[in-house]
């Protein structure tokens, strides 16, 4: 399952024994790569960066690290290996023999899906262009822009799947999807989380912190999918994907770090005096990108959810490891339900409430990382907690937007939600603040004032390494 480097879009899916399919995808090439000269990472095209590229989809493969133009990186079609006795594990097909093609009376249900899934690739590059401009060290341009390029790859991985599976229908979602652009009035991405901007460095921590883990949850159950192109394709994205959510979990916690250095330091909270972030502000941030990831999850009791799961097209993350029927007509599960003035818990059929299975699963998954997070503001001995917010808090979508909640997930009117949310999110005076810190630092070894350096650097390599080259 060596990847191809010799051809002009590199792959491990024999690209050349389909003439039609490698004609379609060459000539989507400089297409994309328009697209990405107009709304990748602004002005960095010259760049040498120090990026790590796949050369194998076995494990280990992404090994391979060196100093790379981003418009020339080998942007591919890599695929897990297959597993030939691979079944459906889960829903009416369950036991069948995976399919290696469409299945015709699911034809749209799954396009569906795989467009869902490509649009958000290539919004988060949009989202973040313009972020390098500030980069508070090599270091973390280098990985703001290993991000970029991989999201990009995560592209390519869907359009793939349309172009060789979907035929004209497959073609023309690829095009839209380089026609919308994140935050555009007329052709907006089609999740809202991938319209919101992404204007600072704690932003982007906090978006690869929380909302790539819904995109690690997303493609995990698509990876469960019994069409078998995707599964393979998500379980090689998912390796890819873990990098992303590293930059976010150790970005925000060194943010924490230098906050409570300089508290330390300085003998108090109000760090801002010094040029930091305060841990209150740092609580704000997490309380709104937490709960706009958690709307990511749709409907706490959703049909088209039910319909995916019973066609087995989308599965429920680790699905194979759930001791159930994997069918789900007759377990219940619970969801929250609104009850005069009460949030209760309640009884629905599991095979509707896959969604909400889904969320549970990555709230419990974001606590682990608050955990650690904690155990940094500890070890300073500094009397303060960072909390994920109740799933109710600040929702949009779902039974859970039909009301404004507090942070402990009681209902409250919408005069008292008037009066204290600016307690709970970011105002727009701080979110200034914030931005007035991103001043660039592109000197090897230094680092802005506001954020520690990382514990190690990238491949072995020390924090002072050239991890990004100007030319």
């Amino acid at each position: 399952m060596s990847i191809d480097y010799q051809e002009k879009i590199p792959n491990n899916v024999n690209l050349d024994e389909d003439r039609k399919l490698k004609r379609a995808l060459e000539k989507w090439l400089p297409e994309y790569q328009s697209w990405w000269n107009e709304l990748g990472p602004v002005g960095s095209q010259n760049f040498d960066v120090y990026l790590r590229t796949a050369v194998s989809v076995e494990p280990g493969g992404l090994t391979n690290f060196g100093h790379v133009k981003m418009p020339d990186y080998r942007w591919g079609i890599f695929l897990s290996p297959q597993d030939e006795n691979r079944k459906v594990n889960f829903g009416e097909h369950k036991g069948d023999a995976a399919w290696q093609e469409v299945p015709g009376e699911y034809r749209s249900e799954l396009r569906r899906l795989i467009v869902v899934q490509g649009d958000t690739e290539p919004a988060s590059v949009e989202q973040q262009r313009h972020l390098g401009l500030t980069c508070p060290s090599l270091y973390d341009l280098r990985n703001l822009f290993q991000v970029n390029v991989e999201e990009g790859r995560h592209l390519w991985a869907m359009v793939y799947l349309l172009h060789g599976f979907f035929g004209r229908d497959g073609r023309e979602e690829a095009e839209d999807m380089l026609a919308r652009h994140s935050g555009d009035q007329d052709k907006p991405r089609l999740l809202e989380a991938f319209n919101e901007k992404t204007p600072d460095w704690l932003s982007f921590f906090m978006f690869t912190y929380f909302t790539d883990r819904d995109g690690k949850y997303q493609l995990g159950s698509l990876a469960e999918s019994g069409f078998d192109p995707l599964a393979r394709t998500c379980q090689f994205m998912l390796i890819e994907e873990a990098h992303h959510m590293f930059v976010g979990e150790t970005g925000v916690q060194r943010v924490i770090k230098r906050a409570c250095e300089m508290m330390i330091e300085h003998k108090t909270d109000d760090v801002a005096r010094f040029g930091g972030i305060s841990l209150e502000l740092i609580q704000k941030y997490l309380n709104f990108h937490f709960s706009v990831s958690v709307d990511l999850f749709g409907q706490e009791v959703s049909t088209n959810a039910a319909n995916y799961y019973t066609m087995g097209l989308k599965g429920r993350f680790m699905e194979s490891r759930i001791d159930d029927d994997h069918i789900l007509a007759d377990v219940p599960y619970k969801v929250p339900e609104i009850k005069g003035n009460k949030i209760h818990m309640v009884d629905k059929t599991a095979l509707t409430a896959v969604n909400e299975r889904l969320r549970d699963d990555y709230i419990e998954d974001c606590q682990r990382g608050v955990d650690r997070w904690n155990k940094t503001i500890k070890s300073f001995g500094i009397d303060f907690e960072m909390t994920l917010p109740h799933r109710a808090f600040h929702r949009s979508i779902g039974v859970l937007s039909e009301i404004c909640a507090n942070l402990e997930g009681e209902i409250i009117s919408q005069e008292e939600w008037d009066k204290r949310c600016d307690d709970w999110l970011p105002t727009d005076e701080e979110r200034e603040y914030v931005k007035s810190l991103m001043e660039p630092v592109t000197e090897a070894g230094k680092i802005a004032n506001w954020i520690a350096p990382p514990d190690k650097g990238i491949n072995g390599q020390p924090f002072n390494f050239d991890y990004v080259r100007f030319g």
